[in-house]
């Protein structure tokens, strides 16, 4: 058995494109940059980014290219693929990327203390947000959610019926 999986955590380097296949099928492409930190031998400290071609399909494409813009921080899960083309020039292109099968949003810049929260561009959501009906309603909801109060109440371990 083969595995193919890619998860990769960083914010976009560009605002994702949304196109639609001859199919009708929703894509957006967008780039992301990860930062990996590490010390050389001399314990000096070394820091290098990496960009990454992501690109989504579906009801997940249209709520990345809503919802995301450059600067974004977003999770990424899915599956490397490399695709091939002949140039204009005559030469065979090469373009690897990771294709979607998830998408989880990250915190947004401008949320405050325990109120970032992630939204997933999952199959869940997607139809949370066709219920919702509008650009930004969605948003909306998660920041005007009430907090819980939990009981300050101790747990006895012998009130568990497990």
């Amino acid at each position: 058995m083969y595995i193919n999986k890619a998860m990769v955590y960083g914010n976009l380097t560009r605002d994702p494109e949304l196109r639609a296949l001859p199919s009708g099928a929703q894509v957006a492409n967008f780039s992301l940059a990860t930062n990996r930190v590490w010390k050389d031998q001399n314990g000096a400290k070394q820091e290098s980014t990496d960009y990454h071609n992501v690109v989504v399909f579906g009801r997940q494409a249209e709520i990345v290219a809503q919802y995301l813009k450059k600067g974004s921080s977003v999770f990424i899960e899915g599956r490397m693929q490399t695709r091939s083309w002949d140039g204009q020039d005559g030469k065979k292109q090469y373009r690897t990327e990771v294709v979607a099968d998830r998408v989880q949003f990250g915190p947004r810049a401008g949320a405050t203390g325990g109120s970032s929260s992630f939204g997933s561009a999952g199959s869940s959501s997607a139809s949370s947000s066709s219920k919702a009906g509008g650009k930004g309603e969605e948003a909306d909801a998660i920041d005007s959610m009430p907090t819980v109060d939990y009981p300050e109440e101790e747990i006895n371990p012998e009130d568990i019926p497990f």
